[in-house]
């Protein structure tokens, strides 16, 4: 191995002790959920944003707040209605009749950690307004741009079983979430434990593992994380083969539009963070594979034909990880 991965993985080993640190707070309070815990802290590390889709009770809103008391990072939750205004999520200019002035009332996005709840309760317009401060981290009101802090994280939920009062996200802001993850029912030994650490009067919390400056450090050192020009080479294939199906073996017509070039940048990232949450100074096939399902599964749209079939974005997933050759 080249000298440099060798001291790589050695950092990667030390460093990702910081991590175990951090799940193990997160442990005292959330039971199970490790992929969620995974995706969480990839999208912290790669400066990206989640999309969960689950039924309510799972932990999604506690799973966020727990993670932003570990962190010691401020946390705002958004409740997305029918009725709300772009206003209600950046801030507005209010008018102050003493000083005869408009002043700014920043909106609740202004802090590092944003749950959006049932994002998809709220009209287009409402949810475009994230859509700044998801790319740029910036916010405009009036004629003045913000900054936002330094993490900023967004964590959008949908409930995919009510689907009257809801409003499909754009494709342009579906593609700017990282991932999109599933989160699903817990096991029954965890269901048990949930039973046992919940139902009483004594709530347990997590204690504060990390600071804002050790995260940007962190982050910093995951962009180290060596891949290979194979590696690049596997995740420009697996997403050109969601473009074109027919040059990697895979049936037409089913795929409607593949993943964008920022499907092969959520890539990279995402193995990255896979390696080094791994103690691994460089990535392997399958830090790709890994991450595969919740890379593309909102990225990939299909056709008519594909759902009248009753096919799955996981479907086509799985036949591009079967079809594309692995390094």
């Amino acid at each position: 191995m080249d000298a440099a991965i060798e001291k790589l993985t050695a950092e990667s080993a030390e460093k990702s002790k910081v991590i175990q640190r951090i799940k193990d707070e997160f442990s005292k309070v959330i039971v199970g959920q490790n992929d969620l815990f995974n995706r969480m802290m990839s999208a912290i590390m790669s400066d990206g944003h989640l999309l969960l889709e689950g039924v309510p009770g799972l932990a999604k809103t506690l799973a966020i707040s727990t993670l932003s008391q570990i962190l010691d990072m401020g946390f705002q939750r958004i409740q997305f209605t029918p009725d709300m205004l772009p206003a209600d999520i950046r801030g507005t200019l209010i008018y102050n009749q003493s000083s005869g002035n408009f002043d700014v009332k920043k909106g609740p996005v202004f802090t590092n950690f944003v749950l959006a709840d049932e994002i998809n309760r709220a009209p287009a317009k409402v949810q475009s307004a994230l859509l700044e401060a998801m790319q740029e981290h910036t916010v405009t009101i009036g004629d003045t741009t913000y900054n936002l802090p330094n993490p900023f994280f967004v964590m959008a939920t949908q409930n995919p079983i009510e689907q009257e009062g809801t409003y499909p996200l754009p494709e342009a802001q579906m593609d700017r979430f990282f991932m999109k993850v599933r989160v699903e029912y817990p096991q029954r030994s965890e269901e048990k434990e949930i039973i046992r650490r919940m139902a009483g009067t004594t709530v347990p919390t997590a204690d504060k593992a990390v600071g804002a400056q050790e995260i940007r450090e962190l982050r910093q050192f995951a962009e180290k994380i060596y891949a290979d020009d194979t590696i690049t080479d596997y995740v420009v294939n697996l997403v050109f083969a969601s473009r074109n199906p027919k040059e990697f073996g895979i049936q037409e017509g089913f795929i409607k539009y593949g993943g964008s070039p920022r499907a092969s940048i959520a890539f990279i990232r995402a193995a990255k963070a896979a390696a080094f949450f791994d103690g691994r100074g460089y990535v392997i096939p399958e830090d790709v594979k890994a991450v595969a399902y919740d890379v593309l599964r909102h990225r990939i749209i299909l056709s008519f034909e594909a759902e009248a079939e009753g096919l799955t974005p996981e479907n086509m997933i799985e036949q591009l990880l079967n079809n594309v050759e692995i390094p």
